[in-house]
């Protein structure tokens, strides 16, 4: 077997006085689309900025393959109004803070490269235009494209497709699956919907302090309610993950051997596929904030 691009082993995180996470161990392999959710405070984030070597372990050893070439997505940045950024200077801003070899560093002051990747994702035409009027889409794009300039040998997006809409989202997810296909690198994604999940996962991880549980989606264009409400095309962008836990989390984060009960502090309900015509909206995520300081734009936070 061909050694993994991350390999995590037994980790803990402590924060605030609590364990955010405790004995998660993981394997991503070259080409291979890993989705992780759960709910919210189940440190799906954290979980990934210790595999990227942006936080430390409390336990465990995180081992990159050598020269591994990261691209990464974070959360959807806020924008300041008062500061003109165009997009071709977004991508051009040094990140000597995140990589730590030249090598890995965007390829800076070529048109010709940022034209090609802005292309690629579909955003070309918004090169000069200000990154603070930019539509969810379109920002999702342009990061994406950011990221791609080192052409990375892994994608992390965390959370790529919040505020986007339902077509946006379709094209993102396929936009993804052909990056994969088109470069051959890994795609470690993190979602908070529970049960609708990128289509094209290899493997989908439920994390919550721990792994609860962990497997492959099956395809939403296999139920017809799904393919009725989301038309065939878009259908087959998405999966559909059956959670099967044998515990329960209490109010206060303890776990509870045994199947999730009723009116226990539980996930039993959120984990549970809901019909098509009663899928909830999306809860509203934290945002990121732009470093637009040239030299040391710093680690996404």
């Amino acid at each position: 077997m061909t050694q993994p691009l991350i390999s995590a082993k037994n980790i803990s995180f402590k924060g605030d006085g609590r364990w955010i996470l405790q004995a998660i161990s993981f394997d991503i392999q070259a080409g291979e689309i890993v989705t992780l959710i759960g709910p919210n405070g189940g440190g799906k984030t954290t979980f990934a900025r210790i595999c990227l070597g942006i936080l430390e372990p409390d336990k465990g050893t995180v081992v990159q393959k050598p020269g591994l070439s990261i691209g990464y997505v974070p959360q959807l940045l806020q924008r300041d109004r008062t500061l003109p950024l165009t997009v071709r200077r977004f991508l051009t801003l040094r990140q000597a803070g995140f990589f730590p070899s030249t090598a890995q560093r965007p390829r800076l002051n070529k048109d010709a490269d940022l034209n090609e990747t802005l292309d690629w994702v579909g955003v070309r035409h918004l090169i000069d235009a200000q990154l603070v009027d930019l539509s969810g889409g379109e920002l999702q794009r342009v990061l994406l494209a950011r990221a791609l300039l080192i052409t990375p040998d892994i994608l992390v997006l965390d959370e790529p497709v919040q505020g986007v809409d339902f077509a946006g989202e379709a094209a993102l997810y396929q936009l993804i699956s052909d990056i994969r296909t088109e470069i051959g690198c890994a795609v470690m994604l993190i979602s908070h919907d529970l049960n609708i999940v990128m289509g094209h996962s290899d493997r989908v991880l439920c994390l919550n302090g721990h792994v609860c549980c962990e497997g492959v989606p099956a395809k939403i264009s296999e139920h017809p309610e799904y393919a009725r409400l989301f038309g065939p095309e878009r259908a087959a962008q998405y999966g559909l993950y059956q959670h099967k836990h044998d515990h329960s989390h209490g109010l206060c984060g303890h776990v509870h051997e045994g199947d999730c009960g009723d009116n226990d502090g539980s996930h039993d309900d959120a984990y549970s596929p809901k019909p098509a015509d009663q899928t909830s909206e999306k809860t509203a995520h934290k945002t990121e904030t732009i470093d637009t300081t040239e030299t040391s734009e710093g680690d996404p936070r």
